[in-house]
């Protein structure tokens, strides 16, 4: 999931696209801030990623599983949401989509 995300982020963020990655860990060990930090160094991660330890985040965005992708539009409404790997050219379309929209 990260080199698609990766890739839409480097793709399109001079077109206004943000990615904002959430870590609601799943287990213990997920937890500790420096943890984070180091993987998003090492997976290359230049986006920015929150850490959500509590799940306030999962619960507020109705998310269930690893991975979820939600795509928001310009005006803060959920237009696509997609669980687990898979369906990327599906959501680069959307991505497009999107972007194209002035409204």
């Amino acid at each position: 999931m990260i080199p698609q995300v990766r890739g839409w982020y480097d793709r399109h963020g001079k077109d206004g696209f943000t990615v904002i990655g959430v870590h609601s860990p799943e287990f213990f060990w997920e937890k500790p801030y420096d943890k984070v930090v180091d993987a998003t160094k090492r997976l290359g991660v230049g986006y920015p990623v929150v850490q959500d330890n509590d799940f306030a985040i999962w619960r507020r965005w109705g998310v269930r599983a690893w991975p979820t992708t939600l795509l928001v539009d310009r005006k803060g409404i959920v237009r696509y949401r997609h669980i687990g790997e898979g369906e990327y050219e599906e959501t680069a379309a959307m991505i497009r989509r999107l972007l194209a929209e002035r409204e």
